[in-house]
């Protein structure tokens, strides 16, 4: 199956990109620039495609990021420290993010003949993030079976949907990933800050999967604290 790959150049979605490469015919990497705070992510997202020999696209959304305003990975709002499942975390939400960046992926993936697109959505986001849940795939997918009728026939591909942050971790090494060569964090700065919901559910997830972390945070053993007895209640 020929597939272009949803790629922010975070773990989950290099991580995706690998296992793709391995079990079918990866024709790309997608980004999207929306105007992030941690846009050095899409670094991440080129090296990527450069290792797997593909082509890498950053889609301009700088102009649409500017109008969704509200969220911490976009405006001058701090982003908050803590478990990534907390209420706190709304603040980081995107309102329609994954929607539409799909809907630019379907149009090039049926420019490109891609048979398929593939977005690295997990379980661990069903709780903060409306857009990474199971019914919004279904419903995605539905949209553009419509969108494209008679014109191209494009899957939605969502491996890890009902999996969990750690379950990608053990897919990712099982395919190689270099996870150093990964970026997650929504502070954007030198280092991984090792405090905010995403380091915290990145460094939870290799303790959970059990495969050692080689990423360099500015404050290591924040989540142990940050994961102590809290556990999300899961919406699909």
């Amino acid at each position: 199956m020929k597939i272009i790959v949803v790629c922010s150049g975070g773990l989950d979605s290099v991580s995706l990109a690998h296992k793709i490469a391995a079990e079918h015919e990866l024709l790309g990497l997608i980004s999207f620039d929306y105007g992030q705070r941690h846009r050095k992510e899409l670094d991440f997202a080129g090296a990527c495609a450069r290792r797997l020999g593909v082509f890498h696209q950053i889609i301009d959304m700088r102009s649409i990021g500017r109008e969704l305003s509200g969220s911490a990975l976009t405006d001058d709002v701090d982003v908050p420290d803590g478990h990534y499942a907390e209420e706190t975390m709304r603040i980081t939400v995107v309102p329609n993010r994954n929607a539409i960046m799909l809907s630019v992926a379907f149009g090039v993936a049926a420019a490109r003949q891609a048979e398929a697109v593939a977005i690295a959505v997990h379980g661990g986001d069903h709780f903060i993030y409306p857009d990474c849940r199971p019914g919004f795939i279904d419903a995605f997918q539905t949209m553009q079976d419509h969108a494209l009728d008679g014109y191209a026939s494009v899957r939605l591909l969502a491996p890890y949907v009902d999996g969990s942050k750690a379950d990608i971790v053990a897919d990712g090494a099982r395919h190689g990933t270099p996870f150093a060569e990964t970026w997650s964090c929504y502070k954007g700065g030198e280092r991984h800050c090792g405090r905010c919901g995403t380091c915290v559910e990145r460094r939870e997830a290799f303790h959970l999967a059990g495969v050692e972390d080689p990423t360099d945070y500015e404050d290591p053993d924040f989540w142990k604290t940050a994961t102590e007895g809290f556990r999300a209640t899961e919406i699909r």
